[in-house]
């Protein structure tokens, strides 16, 4: 858990991870969904101070489901849209480097994934999570990892074959 952006002792969050969220929802749907979303969570709040912390549950509330749903409806397509969430997180924090993530379709249930970063030792965490998106949209998935940067390679790469599950 990164301390930065969660209060240790107050079950909060910083503002600046909402105002990651509204300048996402804002820029890929426009400032009409924004304010949808926050009527709908009952959020009457209009700038979040970015390093503020507010409650977890209002976070919550404001997007991180929808986040899930706007980057797709299936394992695929939300793969396909990891850099775009990287880069409006990106925007929101100056300093960090968010990974990339650049897709070779082989055929229709195979992708290379390459996985590019500057920091090492985070590929077990990048096969976690894609687990877990995997079980998130009810999809089967294998994963080879057969490059590695930690074994002089460029870049780490991936070999996915995604199996059914998940709306089509």
């Amino acid at each position: 858990m990164n301390r930065a952006l969660w209060g240790e002792t107050t079950g909060a969050m910083y503002g600046l991870v909402n105002a990651a969220i509204q300048d996402l929802v804002t820029s890929k749907f426009g400032k009409d969904k924004w304010e949808a979303i926050k009527a709908k969570v009952g959020v009457d709040i209009g700038a979040f101070s970015r390093m503020e912390p507010y409650p977890d549950d209002l976070t919550y509330k404001l997007g991180y489901g929808d986040i899930m749903e706007m980057a797709g409806g299936s394992l695929r397509d939300f793969l396909f849209n990891l850099d775009n969430l990287h880069t409006r997180v990106g925007q929101s924090f100056p300093k960090l480097r968010p990974p990339s993530f650049r897709f070779d379709v082989i055929d229709d249930d195979l992708i290379r994934m390459h996985y590019h970063t500057a920091r090492e030792g985070l590929c077990p965490m990048v096969i976690g999570l894609l687990n877990g998106l995997a079980k998130r949209f009810e999809s089967e998935l294998k994963i080879e990892h057969d490059r590695c940067k930690r074994s002089g390679a460029e870049h780490c790469e991936f070999l996915l074959t995604l199996g059914g599950g998940g709306p089509e």
